[in-house]
Parts: structure tokens; C-alpha cells; sequence
């Protein structure tokens, strides 16, 4: 089951970011195809088969995990400009690009990399469950570690879910305020990775559901925005919302 959802987000992700190629290579929204490319990036560095190719050709130490975590932070960042700027959410706008936000994502990162380089990182290992596995401080380590890679997407989710929620009750095309609603649920479910502590093993599938259930409310609310101004645009209608 697992797998079977990693490969379709997978999937989804990848034809999304596709078809955006054709307007990025005309300049159009190159952002918004970034976001996509990120998205397909991350889910494909967290799949075990991928993972283990891409971490051997880069030493074998786990820098894809690493990597993989700041691919995250990219696409939580981007896609928080596009979003805020495109529903006018100018308090979300300010506190994830503003001096809060910079500071939020230099110390998560500072101690993200920092935990990453006092571990035995020695030995791919998709999701670093078999460095956990080493035991002694490697254990808690990777625990630490883990939790500051939620950090930073949390902190802009967060930040997101008010605009989205209002969003949703305005007075906007019924595809806006759906993909509004599911950019709420992914910044929920976001938000949810902060309880994963709380899990105890024996629901550790429930990590990945929610994960990757958060990737695709996130991609198929920028599809259904980018979709609706595709549809305004032909309609003739004036703009309401965004400009993704």
C-alpha cells in the first residue's frame, strides 16, 4: 500500500511539473513550474529504490536525506510566496519572507545540518531507519533530526491555513475556493508531522499517509489554481483571485 502510494504521488507529481514545461519555457509563471519540479524531486528522493541509487552515487552517507530536506524547505518556501501573494494573504507573506521567517529557516537549518554531521550517517539508508537502528545517541539523533526537517514546512504551513480557510468562505470561482480548501488540508496535514513522536510504531504507516496525503492536496490545489485561470482567461471573465 505504502508503495503503491509513494509511486502514484510520484506519478502525479511528474505529469503536473510536466505540464507546466511549456509555459515555463516561455517565461510564464517559471515559479510556479519550480514548485512542481521540487515536489517530484522530494517525493522521488524519499521512495527506498531511487534513495538508494542517488545516495550510493553520492558517497553513501545519506547526504540524499539531507538533500532531500532541503528540497522540502524549497518547495514549502516557493510555493508560500505564490500562495500568499496569489489569495493576498500579505501577514502570511511577511512571516515567511520577512526577517521571522529568514531567521525560522537559517536556525532550522543550522541545526538540521549540525545533527546530520554528529550522526554515524554511514550506510544508505532510506529514511534513516536503519542509522536509527545503530542505536546509542545515533537513535536520538536521528529522532532530533527528523523533527527539525518537520520544523520549517510546519512553520509555513501554518502560516497558510488562516488565508486558505477564508479563502474558502469568499466569494471566489468554485475551482478557487476548492483548491483553496486543499491547500488548507495539506497545510493541516503538514502540521500533523509535528505529532509524529506521538506515533507509536505499530501506526507508523500512518507518517506516510499523512505525508504524502499533504503532497497531493498541495499539488492538486496549485493544478486546480493554474487550471482556473485557464478557464477565466477563455471565459473572459475578470480575474478574482490569484496570479499562479
Amino acid at each position: 500500500m505504502i508503495e503503491t502510494l509513494q509511486w502514484s504521488t510520484l506519478a502525479i507529481c511528474g505529469l503536473v511539473a510536466a505540464a507546466r514545461i511549456p509555459s515555463a519555457l516561455r517565461g510564464e509563471n517559471r515559479s510556479l513550474f519550480g514548485i512542481f519540479a521540487l515536489m517530484t524531486l522530494a517525493i522521488l528522493l524519499s521512495i527506498q529504490g531511487p534513495y538508494l541509487v542517488i545516495d550510493q552515487a553520492m558517497g553513501g552517507i545519506n547526504l540524499a536525506n539531507l538533500l532531500l530536506r532541503f528540497v522540502v524547505f524549497g518547495a514549502i518556501f516557493f510555493l508560500g510566496i505564490r500562495v500568499s501573494r496569489g489569495f493576498g494573504a500579505d501577514g502570511a507573506y511577511r512571516l515567511i519572507t520577512g526577517k521571522t521567517g529568514l531567521m525560522v529557516l537559517l536556525t532550522i537549518s543550522a541545526v538540521m545540518v549540525a545533527l546530520f554531521l554528529l550522526m554515524d550517517t554511514s550506510g544508505s539508508s532510506a529514511g534513516l531507519m536503519a542509522i536509527s537502528a545503530k542505536g546509542g545517541r545515533n537513535s536520538t539523533l536521528v529522532e532530533y533530526y527528523g523533527a527539525a526537517g518537520r520544523a520549517y514546512p510546519a512553520f509555513v504551513a501554518l502560516a497558510l491555513v488562516p488565508p486558505m480557510v477564508r479563502a474558502v468562505r469568499e466569494r471566489l470561482p468554485l475551482l478557487v475556493r476548492i483548491a483553496a480548501g486543499l491547500l488548507a488540508l495539506g497545510g493541516a496535514a503538514v502540521a500533523l508531522t509535528l505529532l509524529f513522536p506521538l506515533i507509536p510504531p505499530s501506526m507508523s504507516a500512518a507518517e506516510f499517509i499523512i505525508n504524502y496525503s499533504a503532497v497531493l492536496c498541495y499539488v492538486v490545489g496549485l493544478a486546480l489554481i493554474w487550471t482556473a485561470r485557464i478557464v477565466n482567461r477563455h471565459s473572459g471573465s475578470r480575474k478574482t483571485s490569484t496570479e499562479m
